[in-house]
């Protein structure tokens, strides 16, 4: 499905200037917090909705992004992503997070590099391919492959030429959410280590985040995952993920995990 992205720039434009709503609470919705939800390649933004509804049931304003992921470039798809964050980052008075799926995650970190956002609050990616996919070094080549996944797909690679291996440490404030079970064994046997069926463990981990967990979910349904949202709630509102508390832990401590 391919977005009429005018349409969206103007609806996003409406939001921001009327906050969405009218009701008689409108002064305490105004000062909701946006969070703006990515979904992953060759998905829509319909892979999204259970997140959506769960943010927007605690007080977000969420904007659920729908892209045409399997054909432009990340850079192209960073641009889409701009008309829709470039707005808000200029709005005073509500901080804009963001909450992605898979290619999500390099398209918000493609947009990170180049552009400043002086609202930006936390980051949550779920299952990104922030050091590639090693899928995509074995399958590059394949023509039913590039028909997949676009151009977008095959600049996922793990070389030093991907995307993601260009863009360096994040500088904004971001959890890690990793899969570690997998439903296509096929995919599962191409990669090393932990995986989801298409994303390792440690692929996923990036320099600069300030948090990382492992949950027993797919890929596919990582986002649709219970306790996959509440974790990604908790590190947007604390900027950390919940786990039980080790022998002399604090309140108030961060996990600093490196790739």
């Amino acid at each position: 499905m391919i977005t009429k992205w005018p349409s969206l720039s103007a609806m996003v434009l409406i939001l921001i200037l009327f906050d969405g709503y009218a009701s008689a609470d409108r002064t305490d919705k105004a000062q909701a917090d946006y969070l703006i939800l990515l979904h992953g390649l060759g998905r829509t933004n319909r892979s999204m909705k259970p997140l959506e509804t769960f943010f927007s049931a605690r007080g977000f304003r969420v904007i659920n992004v729908d892209y045409p992921g399997t054909q432009k470039s990340i850079a192209e798809l960073s641009r889409i992503f701009g008309e829709v964050i470039g707005p808000i980052c200029i709005k005073d008075g509500a901080r804009v997070h963001v909450l992605t799926h898979s290619l999500g995650g390099i398209i918000l970190r493609y947009y990170m590099v180049h552009h400043e956002c002086r609202s930006f609050g936390r980051a949550v990616m779920l299952s990104p391919p922030n050091q590639g996919s090693e899928l995509v070094d074995k399958l590059h080549d394949s023509a039913l492959f590039g028909m997949a996944t676009g151009p977008s797909g095959k600049e996922l690679g793990t070389g030093p030429e991907s995307i993601p291996r260009q863009l360096g440490p994040v500088d904004f404030e971001l959890g890690i959410i990793a899969g570690n079970k997998s439903i296509n064994p096929v995919f599962s046997a191409m990669i090393p280590g932990e995986d989801d069926g298409t994303v390792a463990v440690e692929s996923t981990k990036v320099k600069g985040m300030r948090d990382f967990i492992v949950v027993p979910a797919t890929h596919t349904f990582i986002m649709h995952n219970t306790e996959v949202m509440e974790q990604a709630h908790h590190f947007i509102v604390t900027g950390k993920f919940k786990r039980p508390k080790k022998r002399g832990e604090q309140d108030g401590d961060i996990i600093q995990s490196e790739p």
